[in-house]
């Protein structure tokens, strides 16, 4: 992109180095910032890890994934003086409306085209209003993980410009991906519909319609998802599942109101695939 060279993301967890990487394999010259000290460096070390495994399946050339590799940078804070401009910033902290408005509103840099909260449910309005440019503040909700899943869901609030609106699904491409654009509406298309799913199949687990496994199979071949929907809130991580549903319910109704037994899950720690157990083992 000739008018995007340089970017800078804001969070190094599973979603921020993931953003990292496409980005940076886009040819962007990006900066990883992470507040807690070696956070930035480890999340490199997990973005060379994916490099290199695309290389053995042949998803990416070895020279292509170096070169990629060697646009990255670790830091603490974002650039800042001589040589600092950032083009396109992108938060991707955890979901947490307070949190997201203060990293965005600390963002204030005239020359910045673009800034993007990696959210899939909190108001993008709410989020720009925080910013000294809040037509420049669009949602790009990406989906984990970021190197594989090709969907990324561009917001648009009432305030936005259009110039940004345009940028995003741009870059989004650049990227390698596939943007839809969707107005400010809690959990957009994506979450909403998704996270209904999937609550309705934990609804049927706790109510023994049928085991985990077969409810899953009964999506994957029944209706053609890669993934069903209780695999896929385990990846999610069923605390980050329930918080999103929490919000929906209060925001649209009682049909999102989480199951008991993903209060239960989560208030055991069994979170999904991170901590090793969910409604499956792993």
């Amino acid at each position: 992109m000739d008018d995007v060279r340089t970017l800078v993301v804001i969070g190094a967890g599973t979603m921020g180095h993931g953003i990292a990487q496409v980005g940076a394999t886009a040819g962007l010259e990006v900066t990883l910032v992470d507040v807690v000290p070696g956070a930035a460096e480890r999340a490199l070390g997990k973005i060379r890890e994916n490099l290199s495994g695309g290389v053995a399946r042949g998803k990416i050339g070895a020279r292509e994934a170096e070169e990629a590799f060697g646009r990255l940078r670790a830091a603490t804070e974002v650039p800042a003086g001589d040589g600092g401009e950032v083009d396109v910033l992108i938060e991707a902290v955890p979901e947490d409306l307070g949190l997201k408005q203060r990293i965005v509103g600390s963002l204030g840099r005239p020359e910045t085209k673009l800034i993007a909260s990696n959210t899939s449910s909190l108001s993008v309005a709410a989020i720009a209003s925080a910013s000294a440019t809040p037509g420049r503040v669009v949602g790009m909700h990406f989906f984990n993980p970021v190197h594989v899943m090709k969907l990324v869901e561009i917001v648009r609030h009432a305030g936005v410009e259009e110039e940004a609106v345009e940028l995003a699904v741009r870059l989004a491409r650049a990227f390698g991906k596939t943007p839809i654009v969707v107005n400010d509406s809690p959990g957009f298309a994506s979450s909403r519909l998704g996270v209904l799913l999937g609550l309705e199949a934990i609804r049927m687990l706790e109510a023994g319609v049928a085991s985990a496994e077969d409810i899953d199979t009964a999506m994957k071949l029944g209706y053609g998802h890669p993934m069903g929907p209780l695999e896929l809130g385990d990846h999610v991580g069923l605390d980050v599942r329930l918080a999103i549903a929490e919000h929906l319910a209060k925001e649209i109704g009682p049909q999102f109101e989480p199951p008991r037994l993903l209060r239960e899950k989560v208030a055991e720690g069994k979170l999904g695939k991170k901590t090793g157990e969910g409604f499956f083992r792993w």
